[in-house]
């Protein structure tokens, strides 16, 4: 018998999106009162009215690609660019030799890698949980794929790497100033406030995360065939080999300038307000520079950079499929309708019940509106009075935003960084499931801990 198989991602995502035009048909649309205060528009609580329906044609179907990839040009045009500029990085050697000389130093002495990998999924939780890193998750896939490789171990080991480090570092984040930040501000609490709480929760995730990918790990220094991805033809041989890449002044400056530009990126994000376009910018910037550095002429250059932007071709496709799903899903009005059914379940329920329904209620609205800001601004003008009314404090009710919002963010095949770093890395989704659902069980579980916690503590 034939073992079932998921088909591609593109194909995933078009019959997501034809199930959401078939739901515009049979949810209610509905819709709450906004209002706008400072720069965001906020739900008014108690608002919720039943409108004439917009159910979206079949036509729907063809035109929402095209106005995804118009609603995500910032984005798109940010992996295309960090792309080309990566190309540029790769085209000096400067990476190759770096990561030979990190494959070298465990080869000697296999211990550091029980080091070096943890240490960097750490980087990418603090990374997460500070100032909220997701987006630029598919910059630093490029680097840690090829070091999975180098080290001898499949791609998921390298997506999951920065991609799982950071995912739990933004569900458990401590000054995100993207979800806690949002949320704690809409809901009138204290910015930042309850910091050390929330630590634990930061500090307990990373180590579950930690823990995860380095049994993998093991597993493949036991037997490589423990490899979800070992019999696929997209997956490279794992065995390491070691290359001979020197590792010459030139390329040595080019990867001072790299660390370099991770440092303006923290600065820039934390402080000075960037977003996309100024990361963008900073990366093509880091891809000419290290072009000069490196020795490359015009033509290679221009060769580099374009064809490190056509690999991010796939990723772009997934990106405008996604955003296309979420259109029609927003302009079906069927978002507001599945808020005011859930909170009118969520309410009558006691209070140590009910914290448990809004972790998951955030966790399935996550699938509609995977951007954590913008699931703050829909969800938390309703949430936070609805703490009040169940005895909950609206530290608690912001906290079950980011978990479910934040864990969630890991296996949703309507976001753009999910679905993009699993392109990049040729992963098919299916695969991915099977590897991190035990994460995400334990994940969840130990957020439902947490939620009970706070509640009989009366954490605020």
């Amino acid at each position: 018998m034939k073992k079932f198989k998921l088909p591609d991602t593109l194909v995933i995502s078009s019959g997501i999106l034809i199930l959401i035009i078939v739901l515009t048909w049979i949810i209610p649309a509905g819709e709450y009162v906004r209002e706008i205060v400072g720069n965001r528009s906020l739900v008014v609580p108690g608002s919720y009215q039943v409108i004439e329906s917009s159910p979206q044609s079949i036509f729907s179907f063809f035109i929402a690609p095209i106005k995804g990839f118009i609603s995500a040009a910032e984005v798109i045009a940010f992996i295309f660019f960090v792309g080309g500029a990566f190309g540029l990085v790769n085209a000096t050697g400067s990476i190759d030799a770096g990561l030979e000389k990190l494959v070298r130093l465990t080869i000697r002495n296999p211990a550091y890698k029980w080091l070096i990998i943890p240490g960097l999924i750490l980087a990418f939780s603090f990374c997460g949980a500070s100032f909220g890193m997701s987006e630029e998750v598919l910059v630093f896939v490029l680097i840690t794929i090829p070091l999975a490789q180098a080290l001898g171990y499949d791609t998921i080991t390298g997506v999951a790497i920065p991609f799982v480090g950071a995912g739990v570092g933004f569900a458990g984040a401590f000054l995100n100033p993207f979800t806690v930040g949002v949320a704690q501000g809409i809901a009138q609490v204290p910015l930042f406030s309850g910091i050390r709480y929330r630590l634990l929760v930061w500090a307990v995730f990373s180590l579950m995360a930690i823990a995860y990918i380095l049994w993998y790990i093991y597993r493949q220094d036991v037997n490589r065939e423990n490899s979800l991805l070992y019999s696929l033809k997209t997956t490279k041989i794992l065995e390491v080999k070691v290359r001979d890449y020197p590792l010459t002044v030139n390329r040595i400056i080019v990867l001072i300038l790299f660390l370099l530009t991770i440092f303006i990126l923290a600065w820039g994000v934390t402080t000075q307000g960037w977003y996309i376009t100024e990361i963008a910018g900073l990366f093509l910037g880091l891809g000419i520079f290290s072009s000069l550095i490196g020795g490359l002429s015009l033509s290679q250059t221009t060769n580099a950079f374009v064809e490190g932007a056509k690999e991010m071709m796939m990723a772009c496709l997934i990106v405008g499929f996604c955003k296309g799903i979420l259109i029609v899903a927003t302009e079906g009005k069927i978002i507001d309708t599945i808020l005011f059914q859930i909170t009118q379940t969520v309410e009558s329920l006691p209070a140590v019940i009910s914290v448990q329904a809004m972790f998951w209620f955030q966790a399935i609205l996550n699938f509609f509106v995977p951007s954590g800001s913008g699931q703050a601004a829909l969800t938390m003008p309703i949430m936070a009075p609805l703490s009040d009314l169940l005895g909950i404090s609206r530290q608690t009710a912001v906290l079950a935003f980011q978990m479910g919002d934040g864990l969630n963010n890991l296996i949703i095949p309507t976001s753009g960084v999910t679905m993009g770093v699993l392109s990049i890395a040729k992963i098919p989704y299916e695969i991915w499931l099977r590897w991190i659902m035990p994460l995400m069980v334990s994940l969840c579980l130990g957020a439902m801990f947490f939620l009970f916690i706070a509640v009989k503590i009366g954490w605020s």
